[in-house]
């Protein structure tokens, strides 16, 4: 029986973008099935999590340069190039609402998400502008109309809501959290190993 990693994420947080790739390579060599679940990671933040909001504020200065250099490191193992955005954070809910409109159509989610992460993380792209999306839905042959109509819809702003709300009630308070066979969580980048591991 294959099994199932639910895959919580936003692709706000940089250390998703390090996360995603990883569990793309992972899904190469190991049987399972990712469960994507699209979450808001600023509503956990706004909820349980508001310390991020002050480190941010207040940042140790010499934390904060180790952190930079071990995204670096991080972004060179998983081979992809990383540039720090000037839009930060950035309001990704529309982007993270869009990839409902993909998993309810059998679209490719894996190269949906893979180009919103590029764009932010790598290209410095304003994920939450609506030109860009549309843009993005024409690159993946989509209608643009009918892909910025979807994500507002007030049920598509539900079910982001609904995940992320979930991913609390289960323990989680970041992104990327991941759950194997439902119960087993883990959170972070560098958690994958561990998830490897068990598999």
């Amino acid at each position: 029986m294959t099994r199932q990693i639910e895959y919580f994420l936003d692709c706000s947080s940089p250390w998703t973008y390090l996360s995603f790739k990883g569990i793309i390579d992972l899904k190469k060599v190991k049987d399972f099935e990712i469960i994507w679940k699209p979450i808001l990671v600023g509503g956990i933040f706004n909820s349980i999590n508001p310390s991020v909001y002050e480190s941010r504020k207040h940042p140790v200065k010499e934390k904060l340069e180790y952190s930079q250099k071990d995204m670096a490191d991080w972004a060179k193992l998983r081979g992809i190039e990383f540039n720090w955005p000037k839009i930060f954070p950035i309001n990704s809910v529309k982007a993270m609402r869009g990839a409902f409109y993909f998993l309810d159509h059998n679209k490719d989610i894996e190269a949906y998400l893979s180009s919103i992460f590029k764009a932010y993380w790598t290209d410095g792209s304003d994920i939450s502008d609506d030109q860009f999306l549309k843009e993005l839905a024409d690159s993946h042959e989509i209608s643009s109309e009918e892909f910025l109509n979807f994500i507002n819809l007030p049920e598509t702003k539900a079910r982001l809501i609904e995940n992320t709300q979930e991913l609390m009630t289960r323990g989680g308070f970041g992104s990327p959290t991941f759950f194997v066979n439902e119960e087993d969580m883990y959170f972070g980048n560098d958690r994958i190993q561990l998830i490897e591991k068990l598999l």
